[in-house]
């Protein structure tokens, strides 16, 4: 063979391999998801286009006069003797470990004060008081107080009206609900002891989001070095349905309504079956937090998710009744709405709060069939037929049987707290019993047995209505299926329900699924892909999440992703928030179970769909601090940082990261940097403490966690640290006050438990 001919066999050759080369790359070479959008906005809503309420007495007078009449215009307000309903008499509140007196000074302030052996009495000034106790299944009134850090925080001492007593919030802390304020209930008990839940929404604290007030504003301002809490009044106000007023007004002064269908304000007759139940919802509803900075306004659905709740918490049943807690987001699992067209506002009048029926008819009470006859005309004549008791008893009552008030589970049963059931069920004295429910048979009935009662619905009307076919599978045993026939079963596309749906994706996402799975069923992803369509929001972020996280490195699914995306349009911001905000849970979910190799995967894959996102760099650092890798950490509490620099908390992890590497000083500096943020962050003055401990710096750890208290007297670390300090300088008793103050508010604490037996060991030895 010629030179001339091994060279070109060797040219051809070359070709041969680049191109097979160039062929494996576009194969395997991962497909990127589009970068997000720059969204078109919202439309501009901020507090000074509000007017305020009385600005509309003045032309609405007759809503105006119904609305201050109604649980709305007195669901609370300022401390005065027409608002507040609990006794503050100076007769004392006796906890096991603590005694708080409720008084009016001479001066007219509203005041607890919180005396405990051997602490400083501390009162808290009622700032302002939450509800009026008018709800008919157990209505309360709390109050809140002001910080000097500028939050407003929820106080523990709550009242209830029916019963007349005291009491406070268990959940969180030994959960045993809402329980009576008495001698045998220690103060730690109490969830928000010390304060700590606040008035707005803010990831660094317990919240009850924008609810209990009208126009809520509550953020951190680094610039002032304090939150900023803002509200226009603790009742719920005209613009916090109508949105904000003020352009209305300015339109309504000037004359310039003639001859223009521009009023300044959207009408809310002409919403739509969901865009109508939003304006409730922006309370009456458990919700997750998609971005901060909620206003009437603006869309509630670019702010909160009402599906992403059952991913964890899960508060309802697979029948939409309440498991745990909720609001009258259960309306969403009623056929009423599921195939009707029905609102909360065909039932209730939106301004007097009273009884009317779906054409607007006035009805007389909360208990008029009115409600119901409205639209199943054919039940009203003849209802004893139908209700099988006789007419005007309770029993033939149609909300008695459809809309029983139930107990919430999670409250407990010493103190009333039943709410109306919004499923709209029939009755099912089988079911109720198995989900531990007592429904409206069972509440009437209470000497008949379940076998009784079921037989009895039976014999009346015959067999049971089956329950909607994916509400039944998900009140099956997963145990009795195989993981793929339990998938199967849970994923359909084909039926509408969309709050059924995303229970299910939620099983499907905690339980069925991890990230990069090697094999998933191919009819699996075909539904989910067909789910990832719905023109459900969280119903398709939720699927478009499955996806990612099980096969989400696979070219087939990561390029219907990308097209999902693409395609997404203005909804694209909407998808991407709730996508990111479900991969960020598992994140954490794996994380906090040990995980570390499937929360970062999971948390990479967030960051696919929010790039750079300061909370998902964060929750990486977490993960890679778990699981000791302090480097990483460092590496992505700084890119977190980078993206958002107004964030005390990711300092204050990055100090923690630094001191875990033994860089004191740099870990100092962070924590410095988190006070130059927030002076009043105690976490970051309990690491200083901890810094000054380590160096055995006793006077300086002893004064960093005592200011770390003064901020935050809940934090049962720093009072254990402070008890460690003292015991160093020799100040046993000291030392055991705070560790005692510090079993108070962990008593599961192992630790802690352990601390306070060695400082009584040694404060029973001969000095």
């Amino acid at each position: 063979m010629s030179r001339a001919g091994r060279i070109a066999y060797g040219a051809v050759g070359a070709a041969v391999i680049v191109g097979g080369v160039w062929l494996a790359l576009h194969v395997t070479r991962r497909i990127e998801l589009p970068r997000p959008l720059v969204p078109a906005g919202e439309v501009p809503v901020s507090l000074e286009d509000f007017a305020g309420a009385e600005t509309c007495r003045d032309c609405h007078n007759d809503q105006y006069a119904s609305w201050s009449r109604s649980t709305h215009g007195r669901a609370g307000g300022p401390p005065r003797r027409d608002v507040v309903i609990a006794p503050f008499d100076g007769r004392p509140l006796r906890f096991k470990d603590a005694t708080v007196t409720p008084s009016v000074t001479a001066r007219g302030d509203y005041v607890f004060t919180v005396a405990q052996p051997g602490r400083p009495n501390v009162a808290y000034r009622v700032a302002g008081v939450i509800g009026g106790g008018h709800m008919v299944g157990g209505g309360t009134q709390g109050f809140v107080t002001e910080y000097p850090d500028g939050t407003v925080r929820f106080l523990p001492f709550d009242f209830i009206r029916r019963e007349g007593v005291w009491f406070c919030n268990t959940v969180g802390r030994t959960a045993a609900g809402w329980v009576p304020i008495t001698p045998d209930l220690p103060i730690g008990a109490c969830s928000d002891w010390a304060p700590s839940r606040v008035l707005g929404s803010d990831p660094r604290f317990s919240t009850c989001q924008e609810c209990h007030a009208s126009q809520v504003a509550f953020r951190l301002d680094v610039e002032a070095k304090r939150y900023q809490t803002s509200f226009a009044t603790l009742q719920i106000n005209c613009e916090s349905c109508h949105g904000p007023a003020k352009r209305h007004v300015e339109l309504a002064l000037s004359g310039a309504f003639t001859g223009s269908a521009d009023i300044g304000l959207p009408s809310l007759a002409r919403l739509s079956k969901d865009q109508s139940l939003d304006v409730c919802f922006s309370c009456h509803a458990v919700k997750d937090q998609l971005r901060s900075g909620y206003l009437p306004g603006r869309s509630l659905q670019a702010h909160y998710s009402l599906g992403l709740p059952s991913l964890g918490d899960r508060p309802l049943f697979p029948d939409g009744r309440v498991r745990t807690f909720a609001y009258q987001e259960t309306h969403r699992f009623s056929d009423c709405y599921l195939n009707g067209s029905m609102t909360c506002v065909d039932c209730h009048d939106p301004h007097t709060q009273g009884y009317r029926d779906p054409w607007g008819t006035p009805l007389h009470g909360r208990f008029d069939d009115g409600q119901c006859t409205g639209c199943h005309a054919s039940k009203a004549a003849g209802i004893e037929r139908h209700t099988k008791h006789a007419v005007g008893s309770p029993g033939s009552v149609c909300v008695a049987c459809h809309m029983p008030y139930l107990q919430h589970p999670e409250l407990g049963n010493r103190l009333r707290y039943a709410r109306s059931d919004h499923t709209i069920g029939i009755p099912r004295p089988a079911l109720d019993t198995a989900l531990g429910i007592t429904g409206a048979c069972a509440q009437c009935h209470r000497d008949r047995s379940t076998a009784q009662l079921e037989a009895a619905a039976r014999e009346w009307w015959g067999d049971i209505k089956p329950l909607p076919p994916l509400v039944a599978a998900l009140m099956e045993p997963a145990a009795a299926l195989s993981p793929r026939e339990r998938m199967l079963k849970l994923l359909r596309p084909d039926l509408r329900h969309l709050a059924a749906q995303e229970l299910a994706l939620a099983e499907l996402l905690e339980r069925h699924l991890e990230p990069d799975m090697v094999r998933l069923d191919r009819e699996v992803v075909g539904r989910l892909r067909r789910l990832a369509e719905s023109d459900g929001r969280d119903v398709r972020a939720l699927a478009l999440a499955a996806l990612h996280l099980a096969q989400g490195e696979r070219p087939g699914v990561r390029r219907f992703l990308a097209r999902e995306l693409v395609h997404a349009g203005p909804e694209e911001p909407l998808l991407r928030d709730r996508w990111r905000v479900a991969l960020g849970y598992l994140g954490d979910l794996y994380r906090d179970a040990g995980q570390t190799r499937r929360a970062l995967a999971t948390y990479g894959k967030a960051l696919e769909i929010a790039p750079e996102d300061p909370a998902i760099l964060q929750a990486m650092g977490l993960a890679y601090a778990r699981s000791g890798d302090h480097q990483a950490a460092v590496a992505y509490y700084r890119r977190s940082l980078a993206a958002d620099a107004a964030q005390p908390l990711a300092q204050i992890n990055l100090g923690v990261a630094l001191e875990n590497l033994g860089d004191g000083v740099g870990a100092t500096a962070a924590y410095r940097a988190a006070l130059n943020l927030n002076p009043f962050e105690s976490l970051a003055l309990f690491n200083l403490g901890n810094v000054s401990m380590r160096r055995r710096e006793l006077d300086s750890a002893i004064a960093y966690y005592q200011r770390a208290i003064r901020l935050d007297r809940a934090m049962a670390p720093a009072h254990a640290n402070l008890a460690r300090a003292y015991a160093a300088a020799g100040r046993l008793a000291d030392a055991l006050a705070e560790a005692q103050w510090a079993l108070e508010l962990a008593p599961a604490d192992a630790a802690v438990h352990e601390l306070v037996q060695q400082l009584l060991s040694l404060s029973r030895q001969p000095r």
